[in-house]
């Protein structure tokens, strides 16, 4: 009887292995639960984008990632730092330790400056004008203040990812001997997201683009890079320069590294004034991006 029903085309057996199949799959959410998740995670969905999005030079992220701070540190370590250690003068001019050790830990708060500045300038740009890309999850419940959060933490894990590779290089050259020296991840991040954010927030108003960003990659981002400290003390400069480093993130961000690398003195107040002066310009710089994208994308 069975074979009779199975030949007839019944098959009650697979009907009910298949009914039992389609009861185990998962079904997709309605509109409005999907919506409600939209509004409240939506900054993570749109970094989770982002991260995606940069697997595509991801071999580049991996090169300079890996190759700049070897090739930082082992210029230093092997060629400058050598010949001024040997000058007699080195220690008692870099803060009673080696050049290497006074120089690593700035490159490695310069290098994630430099990266998050370029991570908020061109592909900033990119997601209004040339491809445009905020505008399609713009149609879903995602906020434009979502977008920017998004663009931010997604920045944000690869400058923790880079710094880490950064820091785990100068493990291997000696260059962080402090205990606190682990530090020095989350401080580039600080520091990187103190640049990055406003020059996202400027990224976001502009319209065109008429070779601004080159500009403050020559006329800002490179002049700060070389008189904040980064290769040897502020003091040093003349009095009329100096302010350069005061209104520099990178100098604040500097001199914090160097605490947590090998442990420089520091009255506590001081400590404070460069974490707030980071921090104040990070949330401010956040701020105004989202404000920027809110208003861009409500026009």
């Amino acid at each position: 009887m069975t074979d009779q029903r199975a030949r007839a085309g019944g098959r009650p057996a697979a009907r009910d292995t298949r009914a039992r199949h389609r009861s185990s799959l998962v079904r997709a959410h309605g509109p409005g639960v999907s919506a409600a998740k939209a509004r409240r995670w939506g900054a993570l969905y749109f970094a989770e984008h982002m991260l995606r999005r940069m697997r595509a030079y991801l071999v580049t992220i991996v090169v300079t990632s890996v190759g700049n701070p070897l090739l930082y540190l082992f210029s230093m370590g092997v060629g400058l730092a050598t010949i001024v250690d040997r000058s007699g003068t080195g220690s008692a001019a870099f803060d009673g330790v080696g050049y290497l050790a006074y120089a690593a830990p700035a490159l490695l708060v310069s290098s994630a400056v430099l990266t998050c500045a370029n991570e908020m300038m061109y592909p900033v740009m990119d997601g209004f004008k040339w491809r445009r890309v905020y505008y399609g999850p713009h149609v879903t419940p995602l906020a434009p203040g979502q977008l920017a959060t998004g663009h931010i933490l997604a920045v944000g894990v690869r400058l923790l990812v880079q710094c880490l590779v950064f820091f785990l290089i100068m493990l291997a050259f000696g260059a962080a001997p402090g205990p606190w020296a682990f530090l020095l991840v989350p401080l580039g991040v600080l520091t990187g997201m103190a640049f990055g954010a406003p020059v996202m927030a400027y990224s976001a108003y502009i319209e065109k683009e008429n070779f601004q960003f080159s500009m403050i990659q020559r006329f800002v981002i490179m002049p700060l890079f070389l008189f904040s400290g980064t290769f040897y003390p502020l003091g040093t400069m003349p009095a009329g320069m100096q302010w350069i480093g005061w209104i520099s993130p990178l100098w604040h961000g500097n001199q914090l590294a160097r605490i947590a690398s090998y442990g420089l003195s520091l009255p506590v107040w001081l400590v404070g004034v460069h974490l707030g002066y980071l921090a104040a310009l990070g949330v401010l710089g956040i701020w105004w991006a989202r404000r920027n994208y809110t208003r861009r994308m409500s026009t």
